[in-house]
């Protein structure tokens, strides 16, 4: 009986760590298509980095939580030569489901500026 005890908590142990792994690679990668979709927005003719922040913070609030996209930034740079539109997203590391601590993860999107 005991064994069954110690053996039920380590395998419940082990797959709740495997869902917050789940949990963590959602969420990076929902940030990562989020800043993509911003930075495709911001590089439109007529647009710029302003634009790619605003349409970023609102996918973001969308998909996950507000708190997941408070510390957006945008800008251009050269990249080979040709101008880029980069959006950057730094969000908490979700530690325990959703909730999360610090800016543990950070990603960046990027897209090809279009000439007006």
């Amino acid at each position: 009986m005991v064994e069954f005890t110690l053996v039920s908590a380590l395998v419940s142990l082990v797959f709740l760590a495997v869902v917050q792994l789940a949990v963590v690679v959602h969420v990076r990668n929902t940030l990562v298509d989020c800043a993509g979709d911003g930075a495709r927005f911001g590089a439109l003719a007529g647009n710029g980095p302003q634009f790619a922040v605003q349409r970023t913070q609102q996918l973001v609030t969308a998909d996950l939580s507000a708190r997941y996209a408070q510390d957006v930034s945008a800008g251009t740079e050269d990249v080979g030569g040709v101008p880029t539109v980069v959006v950057r997203v730094r969000a908490p590391l979700p530690v325990i489901g959703l909730f999360g601590v610090g800016s543990g993860l950070s990603v960046a999107g990027h897209a090809m500026a279009e000439r007006p």
